[in-house]
């Protein structure tokens, strides 16, 4: 090549040189703005939680009638309230935070109250359940996760919520087989994010396993006394117990009122709840709660082991019920479950 055809030719390349470069970098943010418009749409279209904040009252009482209350406390504006699932025939379950979940595309929602995954029962001669759940509650809690895991997936914005601090819980009340007793557990399903994709505002969730918190019986000879669970549990309340420990005008009208809830307030405050009549548990709960909730949604029930759940004010909305039973629990199967001591 001559020297002038080799200048001509160098004179052409710096001339294409800068338009090449203004073609990669169209072609690089083209890109790039498909890659975010197409994860704005996705977060768009993303399904939403809707959170049920609220607090739930347990009492176990004489003759092993349990006495429950449970206030809605939304959260957020378009909360729901606190809904309780027919878990089983011994057990029911109050549902907390994320319960019900909305496509934009579906009108109609998920509600995990009712649409929770049933699962067949665990053999108990495999490996216990490392949180040392029961194998009935186990096997409930894994029903929940296989519901939740789908949802869960489909939420990626990050959510502004503690590592510590549940999405969704339930709250189990009932009778455990084999003539143990009324229990009351919590199980907490959390959550973690990992950042994914070229976005900040993009991420990826994915759905732990439950941890199961036995709240009823306590320890042995801790005492016997009313126990609650929040959500949040940051609510700064204070629960029935720092209510009548701390003589709260509410319970001190009541105390004055009448006698039998004198008598329901004094057992109570020397840690032995169980030995409360369960009747008069019953109406000092009734009268009680409204004071407590003021403006807010309340219900109340009780469950006896024979005769299973009853309202005396119930949901505004019906709970739905189930048929299953533990008839296929081998009576020799081992539990874990704090025996009560009379």
């Amino acid at each position: 090549m001559n020297r002038r055809a080799y200048s001509r030719l160098r004179r052409l390349a710096g001339m294409l040189l800068p338009a090449l470069a203004l073609v990669t970098a169209f072609v690089s943010t083209f890109l790039g703005n498909c890659s975010a418009a197409a994860q704005s749409q996705d977060t768009e279209n993303e399904i939403v939680a809707n959170l049920a904040g609220g607090r739930v009252i347990v009492h176990v009482t004489k003759d092993n009638v349990i006495v429950f209350g449970a206030i809605d406390n939304p959260v957020e504006a378009g909360s729901v309230p606190p809904r309780v699932a027919d878990l089983d025939s011994t057990h029911v379950g109050v549902l907390l935070g994320a319960s019900e979940w909305r496509l934009p595309a579906d009108p109609k929602p998920i509600r995990l109250d009712r649409d929770f995954q049933r699962i067949g029962r665990r053999d108990p001669r495999n490996a216990p359940d490392p949180n040392g759940a029961e194998p009935d509650l186990e096997t409930l809690g894994v029903g929940f996760l296989e519901t939740l895991r789908p949802l869960t997936a489909q939420l990626h914005h990050k959510i502004d919520i503690g590592s510590d601090e549940p999405l969704f819980e339930i709250v189990i009340i009932g009778f455990a087989p084999n003539h143990y007793g009324p229990e009351v557990w919590t199980v907490e399903y959390r959550i973690q994010q990992e950042q994914v994709g070229v976005r900040a505002e993009y991420w990826q969730t994915r759905i732990l396993r439950p941890r199961f918190t036995q709240l009823y019986p306590p320890e042995k000879h801790a005492p016997r006394t009313i126990v609650e669970a929040r959500y949040p549990s940051n609510a700064k309340a204070p629960t029935v117990m720092e209510m009548i420990q701390g003589n709260d005008p509410r319970v001190a009208q009541l105390r004055n009122g009448e006698a039998r809830f004198g008598k329901v307030l004094e057992v109570v405050d020397r840690g032995q709840a169980q030995k409360a009549v369960s009747i008069d548990a019953q109406d000092f709960m009734r009268a009680l709660l409204p004071l407590i909730a003021g403006k807010a949604n309340f219900m109340l029930g009780k469950m006896d082991e024979e005769r299973g759940l009853d309202w005396i004010v119930p949901p505004e909305e019906p709970v739905d019920k189930t048929k299953k039973d533990d008839k296929d629990r081998p009576p020799d199967a081992p539990s874990l479950r704090k025996k009560p001591q009379r």
